[in-house]
């Protein structure tokens, strides 16, 4: 659930923060106040694309903060990425977009990818404008509503499905690149083997040839080897010219200062850590000694690095170095039993792919079956939703027909609508006006809040099209949805706005723009006056009142009917 949400340089909202409850709540306002704007901040929250045209005038960046109840599953998501939650398991999740357009989320005070808050997301909030409601067109957004509807009794067979999908796909592959002819499969035959026995030959070492451009450098240079670490182990613990060594000043300055230890034991600390750097510069010469003894300056073994270096660069010339060829190497050394085998092993390859394609069609028709049967429960639950929301004898319904394979099943899957008994079946896209359009997708989200639970749900102008006792209707099921999930609704509809547990106000002060003086939680006198506005045009209109206190009362009848 969303507990308050805060607004900073998006749009028109300079500088907003609302307040949310359990139930229904309603936002409104004048047109272009910035109803919608709240609606895009939540999107924005939860993944939606950044935009930097979304910024304020004059503003560098926006942000959008949200206050959010998290359950339990999602507590333990965000404890993995090392997000705070505060009492009453409340986590901060926002966003925030800069003028370049790049943006940043944060989950619990940690820094998440948009991904994840977009994750967190899907399992909260359902967040749908008037574009979700014409992806009810699409036939592609059409079987995945069929599939969500179904829940495992579809996903579980598409995971296999798809496994076998890829399988397939592997072999035809493979079968494609062994089915070229003869003198191509000989060329690549002959490439492979001698690559691999000059390979076999040589018995290359991961990094070899990088471990083996250092040494013939060390090899090429003893000289300068032994002067700088001769010279070095001189000045530590002495050697020919060298009057003061390090270690000796550092013996003659501890001992300084540990005679007058007594005097202050600070000196104390000091001789003390004098005595460890005596330690460390000792170990120091002795390291670079057994350095400089373990060069090797045989003329036979730089000739033995140059010698192998060289045979290693031929070999992984093509490759570019001798990593790149081992994992070449890996990748290939089978090929060379399968181009052998040729025909035979295509043959094998033909037999695994027929039946992979008899448990590929297996598969398909077991997911038709459970979309099958999905579909007639789902045209069933819509429909009755349909009969309270002022659409009387219209009918949902899926039709399933057969299709090629694909990596979603053999099921061609349209959504269509039946607007009166009498009526043909139409499809989705056709048969659907705007208003009716609004109900649906309305219909749908009830029928699959209950299928598939969500926290909250965001509707802007879910209502579009809509009037009269339709739009009571609308407002009617909204406020039943909202008896088991938190319901955020932008609404121009005072029929809608009638039924609220919460009514939000947004108005635009002098400057066009919208701060937190602006937006109001309004009841009793200043709702009636909100709802006037809204039906008549003018807050203290005599009819607009009556009509508004009219609605007020339809909604609390309908609540303490649904209390009983």
């Amino acid at each position: 659930m969303i507990d308050q949400l805060r607004i900073k340089n998006l749009g028109v909202i300079r500088d907003a923060t609302l307040d949310f409850s359990p139930g229904l709540t309603v936002l409104t306002g004048e047109t272009g106040a910035g109803k919608t704007m709240v609606f895009r901040s939540l999107h924005l929250l939860f993944g939606g694309k950044a935009d930097s045209a979304l910024i304020s005038t004059g503003a560098e960046q926006a942000s959008v903060e949200a206050d959010v109840v998290l359950p339990k599953d999602l507590l333990a998501r965000l404890d993995e990425l090392g997000g705070e939650v505060e009492d009453g398991n409340i986590a901060i999740i926002s966003r925030q977009v800069n003028s370049t357009g790049r943006s940043r989320s944060f989950a619990g005070g940690v820094s998440v990818p948009a991904g994840v808050v977009s994750e967190l997301g899907d399992e909260l909030v359902a967040v749908h404008g008037q574009s979700d409601q014409l992806r009810l067109t699409k036939t592609d957004q059409q079987r995945q509503l069929l599939d969500r509807f179904a829940g495992e009794t579809v996903a579980k067979p598409m995971t296999k499905y798809l496994e076998l999908w890829e399988q397939r796909r592997a072999l035809e592959k493979k079968i494609q690149a062994l089915s070229s002819d003869a003198g191509t499969r000989a060329l690549e035959l002959e490439r492979i083997t001698r690559i691999l026995e000059q390979v076999d030959a040589l018995k290359p070492l991961p990094s070899e040839d990088i471990e083996l451009d250092d040494e013939a450098k060390r090899l090429s240079h003893t000289e300068a080897l032994y002067e700088a670490t001769a010279g070095a182990t001189s000045l530590l613990t002495g050697g020919e010219g060298v009057d003061t060594t390090v270690v000796a000043a550092l013996v003659t300055a501890r001992k300084g200062l540990d005679h007058e230890r007594d005097l202050d034991s600070t000196l104390g600390e000091f001789a003390d850590r004098m005595k460890e750097l005596e330690i460390l510069a000792a170990d120091l010469s002795s390291d670079i000694s057994s350095y400089s003894s373990s060069i090797d300056a045989s003329p036979q073994r730089l000739a033995f690095v140059e010698q192998r270096r060289s045979a290693l660069k031929q070999v992984a010339r093509e490759f570019g170095d001798v990593d790149a060829l081992l994992a070449w190497v890996g990748e290939n050394r089978n090929r060379v039993e399968e181009l052998q085998g040729g025909d035979e092993l295509i043959g094998q390859l033909k037999l695994e792919l027929a039946q992979v394609q008899l448990d590929l069609e297996a598969g398909a028709a077991q997911i038709t079956k459970a979309r099958t049967k999905a579909a007639t429960e789902f045209s069933k639950q819509v429909t009755g939703e349909l009969e309270s929301l002022a659409m009387p004898g219209a009918k949902v319904e899926f039709r399933i027909t057969p299709g090629n394979l694909g990596p979603h099943g053999a099921d061609v899957v349209e959504l269509g609508l039946i607007s009166r008994p009498d009526s043909p079946w139409v499809p989705m896209a056709k048969g659907a006006s705007g208003g009716e359009l609004s109900r649906i997708m309305l219909a749908v989200e009830v029928v699959l809040a209950a299928a598939d639970p969500t926290e909250t749900f965001v509707f802007d102008e879910v209502d579009a099209g809509v009037g009269g006792a339709a739009a009571v209707e609308v407002g009617r099921r909204l406020a039943r949805l909202a008896r088991t999930a938190q319901v955020i609704v932008v609404t121009h509809l005072p029929q809608v706005a009638a039924f609220a547990d919460r009514h939000l106000v947004i108005a635009r002060s002098d400057g066009q723009e919208v701060h937190s003086s602006s937006v109001s939680a309004v009841a009793e006198g200043e709702r009636v006056a909100e709802l006037s506005r809204m039906l008549a045009g003018l807050a203290d209109s005599l009819a607009g009142t009556q009509l508004a206190e009219e609605l007020l009362a339809l909604a609390q009848a309908e609540r303490q009917h649904a209390s009983k």
